[in-house]
């Protein structure tokens, strides 16, 4: 089975686009409150997506499913969660939760109306799993990495692949039978860490859910498609999925090889990370 894609935008014409070259999902992503904070000193992109977007994106789609990332746990949570489901939302992610309590409240929310996905993130988030695992009405669980390596004071958000944390995390989701996916990647042959050693990790971990980077085609927010930009799209995700079926066919040897090296390319990026912050090792 294919691991299905996901791809963040509030813009139609990107969504038909990606519709059109076989992702899966594509992510409206409301999430604001508290994420400037956490991850304002990196190189990310913060979403300024509104409510309207879910509805001029449900309006667009045709068979890819529209999941929305709505804030963590807060007194509008309620107002939001509806919202988002009277206005097509398919999927409602829930983002940095730290306890079973908020995994409850959103299962609650929610109440069968669309598929709960939560995005495991936090150190607390990883603690509370086992119970959280116990819960009815989770229909997929994705480790967001940005987060969670800044929870755990890491440097590098490829540290919890590279150190066993990910295979810790996932060993436990797989055996509750739950599906599941991590992070994101670049294009074939670029990311700072190369999205093949990336790809061949979500083969080896079963992962079922990958998050095309946003910057995945260089597209960003625009509003109209050029046909050039149509053909990048396509080209780089035929590429992805080309690479995804060889490694379908990879011994379980070719992909712990690809592993080891996984691990000796974090370590040298996050060494160089370290000695650019005056850090000696």
């Amino acid at each position: 089975m294919s691991l299905s894609f996901m791809y963040i935008t509030n813009q139609p014409a990107i969504a038909q686009l990606a519709e059109q070259n076989g992702v899966d999902w594509i992510f409206v992503d409301l999430e604001l409150n508290g994420k400037v904070e956490r991850q304002g000193h990196l190189d990310t992109v913060i979403s300024r997506h509104t409510m309207r977007d879910v509805s001029r994106l449900r309006s667009v789609l045709k068979h890819a499913k529209l999941l929305v990332r709505v804030n963590p746990i807060f007194p509008g949570s309620r107002f939001e969660v509806n919202e988002a489901i009277h206005r097509g939302a398919d999927m409602i992610m829930l983002p940095y939760y730290k306890t079973v309590g908020e995994v409850e409240t959103l299962i609650e929310l929610v109440a069968g109306r669309a598929q709960v996905c939560l995005l495991c993130e936090t150190k607390e988030a990883v603690e509370c799993m086992p119970e959280v695992l116990q819960l009815p009405g989770i229909d997929c669980i994705h480790l967001g990495l940005n987060d969670l390596h800044l929870s755990y004071g890491q440097s590098f958000i490829f540290e919890p692949l590279a150190n066993g944390q990910v295979d810790q995390i996932l060993s436990q989701i797989r055996n509750a039978g739950i599906p599941y996916g991590f992070g994101g990647i670049a294009r074939i042959g670029e990311g700072k860490l190369q999205a093949e050693r990336i790809l061949s990790e979500h083969i080896r971990l079963g992962s079922s859910l990958v998050i095309l980077s946003r910057s995945f085609c260089n597209i960003g927010a625009v509003e109209n498609v050029t046909s050039q930009q149509a053909q990048l799209f396509q080209q780089e995700v035929w590429k992805v999925r080309a690479y995804e079926q060889r490694l379908r066919n990879a011994s379980p040897e070719w992909l712990e090889q690809n592993r080891l090296a996984l691990i000796d390319d974090v370590q040298s990026i996050t060494a160089s990370i370290l000695q650019k912050k005056g850090i000696l090792l």
